[in-house]
């Protein structure tokens, strides 16, 4: 751990930082320099991400049939996606992807991965997933995260007013969705759930800030470290082997990170690692470090307990999204893995790293999908 002027403390041991998540009563997510800094002046009171005790628990339950097995596979798949591919099972970006890659040409996994994560949030938000619209939630979206600096504890007055407006704008057809009670829809199922019409709205709008650059950094970087490693065949080979699928993601889950730090507040008077820490002290858990520290991409090597999952928490504040980001990274593999089938070897070429972002991303990345034959003449 180090103290770092304008930061807090920083952890950098998984073994600590699983210690400061598993313990709310004297690390919160409420308080000075904790994540309710940040997102409550944007969000309001009531979301998990700044909530703490039993109303934060009587969320979380609220919440949870939303991310069911089968409603996260719905969200993903949700119909009046355009294109539909019935060989691999894709829609929308995905199906056109997988056409192109069919037909020999190249595509930018960025900007599938990118579409795919804007259909989401149009489910969430009750849009449909128009073009137009996809791109607007994107943009919307960025826009906010990207403002958010680890020196900076909390966003300026004309910050918050601005990202208040973009949400706002966002969740219009939201909050219109569960006025309705339209259960067809995220809003109206959260109604029909007994969420407020302001918890329903700060859900959704944390769900879309949280969500969206994680699984649009995510999934380009997963395919570029398994085609540097040599692990593509085997991740697009290994649909029937969910075990092997599940250690490579994992492991690449582990070495992108995409949560790079977690925000606490100390509640009371505490030692942590031989560290005295203070009422009022913000804990900055570098996640990037605890995780990386086991050493570079290896999906063989046997997993560090603290160390499992660590990117998405621990105990009562365990990513509550988690079951819809992996539902979408299993929809990209999925598609990958229909042209894998047929001898296609998937060939990561150009990259193009993404600027002003909140979590490490590639703004471009290129795959093309060649043909046996011409695999063996271009020599890869």
């Amino acid at each position: 751990m180090v103290r770092i002027p304008r930061v807090g403390l920083v952890v950098n041991d998984a073994t600590l930082a699983r210690e400061v998540l598993l313990d709310v009563d004297r690390y919160s997510k409420v308080g000075p320099g904790a994540p309710s800094d940040l997102w409550t002046p944007i969000l309001g009171p009531s979301v998990l991400l700044n909530m703490e005790g039993a109303e934060h628990a009587a969320m979380r339950r609220a919440l949870g049939p939303i991310f069911s097995p089968r409603a996260v596979r719905e969200l993903v798949r949700a119909p009046g996606q355009e294109q539909d591919s019935r060989e691999s099972g894709a829609t929308g970006p995905l199906a056109g992807m997988v056409a192109r890659l069919g037909a020999g040409e190249t595509v930018d996994l960025a900007r599938v991965v990118a579409d795919q994560a804007g259909a989401v949030i149009c489910g969430l938000v009750g849009l449909p997933p128009t073009d137009t619209a996809v791109r607007e939630s994107m943009a919307a979206a960025r826009a906010v995260t990207g403002m958010v600096r680890l020196h900076r504890r909390r966003l300026t007055t004309t910050q918050v007013a601005y990202a208040r407006r973009v949400l706002g704008e966002l969740t219009a057809s939201a909050r219109d969705a569960y006025r309705r009670g339209d259960e067809s829809t995220v809003p109206g199922r959260m109604r029909g759930l007994g969420l407020s019409e302001r918890e329903a709205m700060g859900a959704v709008g944390a769900f879309v800030l949280t969500g969206t650059e994680t699984i649009q950094s995510f999934v380009p970087r997963l395919l570029a470290i398994a085609h540097d490693t040599g692990w593509m065949d085997r991740l697009l080979g290994s649909a029937g082997d969910g075990d092997l699928r599940r250690r490579v993601v994992e492991e690449a889950l582990r070495v992108t990170v995409p949560t790079p730090a977690m925000l606490r507040s100390v509640r009371t008077a505490a030692v942590l690692g031989g560290e005295p820490v203070r009422d009022g002290d913000r804990i900055v858990i570098a996640t990037v470090n605890c995780c990386r520290a086991a050493g570079g991409f290896d999906p063989e090597r046997p997993v560090d307990p603290d160390v499992r999952h660590l990117w998405f928490g621990a105990g009562p504040h365990f990513c509550l999204g988690m079951p819809l980001a992996m539902a979408q990274v299993e929809a990209v593999l999925d598609a990958l893995a229909s042209l894998a089938a047929h001898g296609r070897q998937l060939v990561v070429g150009r990259r193009r790293p993404a600027r002003g972002v909140l979590v490490p991303a590639y703004q471009e990345l290129v795959l093309a999908a060649p043909t046996p034959d011409r695999s063996r003449r271009a020599g890869t």
